[in-house]
Parts: C-alpha cells; structure tokens; sequence
C-alpha cells in the first residue's frame, strides 16, 4: 500500500488560506531594489521595500562589494569562533561601536538572530521580561527560547509596565525590560525616555530593538537612543544592516562585558558562519554614507510628511504612525490582500498585511516612502491609492 502522506494536513492548510482570500504568493523581484522595480514581469512603483535611504544599488556599496570579493573572495569559509572572523568583520563593529556611541558591537547574520540570540543567551527560567505586545518576533521568540518568565504590557503602555516591574521588586532573578524602538508595522516609536527611567528605578536590563530607526532616526541615523538623548542608559541595543543600510545582518551594541559574553553564548554568533567579505565591505561603504550625505535623511523626512498628509487628506486610516512607515489600515485581511493585489495590476507594489502578522482585524496595506522616491512617484503612487481606494471603498467615498 502506497503510504500515506504525513504532511497532507500543509495541503489543506494552504487551501484554506486560499477560500479565506489571506494566501500570498511570493513576489519576485527582478531588477534592482529601486523606486520603480520590475515585479512579475511588470513595472511599478515600489512602496514595499525597507529600503528606507536608497543604498541597496548605491555605486559606493556595490564597489566596496566587488572589490572586497576580489580581495577576500566569495565568504569566510568558517563560523566566527572558529577562523571565520576576517579583517572587515572586526572593521564592521569597532564603525558601528563609534557610530553609536557605545563600548563595543557584534554584528548577527540578521536581525532577527541578533534579537533572538541576545535575550536567549543573557536569561534564563529563574528571570523575568516584561515585553510590548508588538515587540517583533524575533523578541518573542527570544523570549521563548531564554526559558523565562514572560509579562507582556499593552502597547506603549508605560504606567502597565512599571506596575509589572514594581511587582518584582525584590524577588529573585534578573528582569529585562525590552520594546523595539520604532514598530515595524504601525510606525510608531516607543516611549523609550519613560522606560529607561523605570528600569533604572527598579533594577532591569533595559532593552531595545532599533532596527526601523537605524539610519531613520537621531543624528545621522544613530536611532532612537540618540533621538531621545539616552546615551549610557540603554544597556543593550540591536540595529540592522538589512533595512536602511540596505545590506544583510544585524548587530548588538553595549559594554564589553556583555560583546564578548555573546561570542561565548550567542547561539547564532556560534554555529552560522560569518558574513561574506562583499557584505561587510558593502555595510562599511554604507556608514561612510550616512556620516557623509545626512541629507538622504532630510529628504526621507521629507518624502514622508509630503506622503501622509496627502494619504489623510484623501481620507485613508494611516494609524498611529510617525515614521516613514506608513500603514493604510483596512482591517478584514481578505479585502487588505485584494486591495494589494489590485494596486499592483495599476501599477503600484504596496503589500497586504494580516494575521499573524498583525492581529486579527487589523489588516492594512504597509507602505514605506524612501530617500529615493521623487514626488513624481509618490503623487502617482497617490493617484492609483485613491483610484482603485474608491473603487473598494477604502478612504474617502465620493
């Protein structure tokens, strides 16, 4: 008898998604990641990307890529620990330890091992963190993996998690206190000035992921630390190469205590074998951008108020937003999905977003301006956004 299939539950799972109208096939991009990129086989105007100042192509990047390939060639050949930390890794951190004003980095092979890795080395069953409830997830799953007590507060929701940090005192265990700085699906930025002064007040690790403010927010692009004048008060911050910076990996900035900890305990750091020269070459060329052109920033500002008010002008929900990440909030994810799709075939790639992503009801098409944009695309981007907005009854109803 043929055997059967143990996996045939994927199948019905995937067909279900699929009645519901919430199955996303993959997009395939096929130029470089640009304001106007060729998707499918069709150009449109990229509101997708991370790409937040326009340094995935920048020339710099790409010749600091070929030329460190030349040099080193294609990759390390070895994890860190073991022969596969090279010249421009080491370059990478001490950049990145000075950028941010801090003792000391270790840079991840991606942002979300930099999270996960972190919280699961430094904690264990006898500890507690008291966590956002839109911490990303690669947090949560941090969180998970370090074994410890977990108490989420409501967003933002400061007063909640000083109670749960109040409640703590003098028990036994550490606590860590962790948020991302600037939320990557609604946009907003955390209360950072009020939940470092409660970790100081009560004796915890204070935390935070800045992975969406990296090269967004503060001088240059230094994040929310800087942005809120915090420095020396956050014990551990994670950044990511992979979005403004428009490379691959994150990193982990703090004492020298807590960097060579992490080259011991770091799971991630241990056994996945280190960036390509080309990528950290590639990263370095980047920072260099960033102190040099702080006017991508200006005009990334720029292009962001320009873009929200014209979306709230013509009635869309944009949320809570104050970043460049701009959500249209729909709510039921099929119709968040059908909207996606229907943007695209007018020209525009701007992506659905549902559950698990985000909670259930509060779907919403995600969109992120750039550097890069001109205000040609962004009022052609408007133009399709209400077109086929009213079209679906999303927005202002005429």
């Amino acid at each position: 008898m043929p055997r059967a299939n143990p996996l045939a539950w994927l199948s019905e799972e995937i067909e279900g998604w699929k009645r519901a109208g919430t199955y996303q096939r993959l997009r395939v991009l096929e130029s470089a990641c640009e304001p106007v990129a060729r998707f499918d086989g069709r150009e449109v105007i990229n509101l997708a990307s991370n790409n937040y100042l326009g340094l995935a192509n920048h020339p710099k990047l790409v010749e600091a890529a070929i030329e460190a390939t030349r040099r080193y060639g294609a990759g390390s050949g070895a994890v860190r620990t073991i022969a596969g930390t090279m010249t421009l890794h080491v370059e990478l951190e001490q950049r990145i330890a000075r950028f941010k004003r801090v003792e000391a980095c270790v840079v991840f092979q991606s942002g979300f091992t930099a999270n996960a890795g972190t919280v699961a080395a430094i904690l264990g069953p006898e500890d507690t963190i008291i966590s956002d409830e839109l911490n990303h997830a690669s947090i949560i799953d941090g969180c998970r993996l370090s074994k410890a007590r977990i108490r989420i507060f409501p967003h933002r929701d400061f007063e909640a998690a000083g109670r749960m940090l109040a409640e703590l005192d003098g028990t036994p265990g550490r606590k860590l206190l962790i948020t991302d700085g600037v939320f990557s699906m609604d946009g907003d930025i955390a209360p950072l000035p009020v939940l470092v002064e409660l970790a100081e007040r009560h004796g915890a690790i204070m935390m935070v992921d800045d992975a969406h403010a990296s090269g967004v927010l503060g001088r240059n692009g230094r994040g929310t630390i800087d942005h809120f004048n915090l420095h020396g008060r956050v014990d551990i911050q994670v950044g990511t190469l992979s979005k403004a910076i428009g490379c691959l990996g994150g990193y982990i900035c703090g004492s020298r205590d807590l960097i060579e900890y992490l080259y011991h305990r770091g799971r991630p750091f241990l056994f996945s074998t280190s960036h390509p020269p080309a990528v950290a070459a590639a990263c370095l060329a980047a920072f260099d951008l960033l102190e040099q052109e702080p006017e991508r920033i200006e005009k990334l500002w720029e292009n962001t108020r320009y873009f929200k008010e014209q979306l709230r002008r013509e009635g869309f929900d944009t949320g809570i937003s104050e970043t460049p990440i701009t959500p249209i909030m729909v709510g039921d994810a099929a119709l968040a999905h059908a909207f996606s799709q229907a943007l695209f075939e007018e020209g525009l790639m701007a992506t659905g977003i549902g559950y698990p992503t985000v909670p259930r009801g509060k779907a919403r098409i995600r969109t992120i301006v750039t550097a890069v944009h001109t205000r040609e695309h962004l009022d052609r981007a408007l133009e399709i956004l209400v077109r086929v907005g009213r079209r679906m009854g999303i927005g202002r109803r005429v």
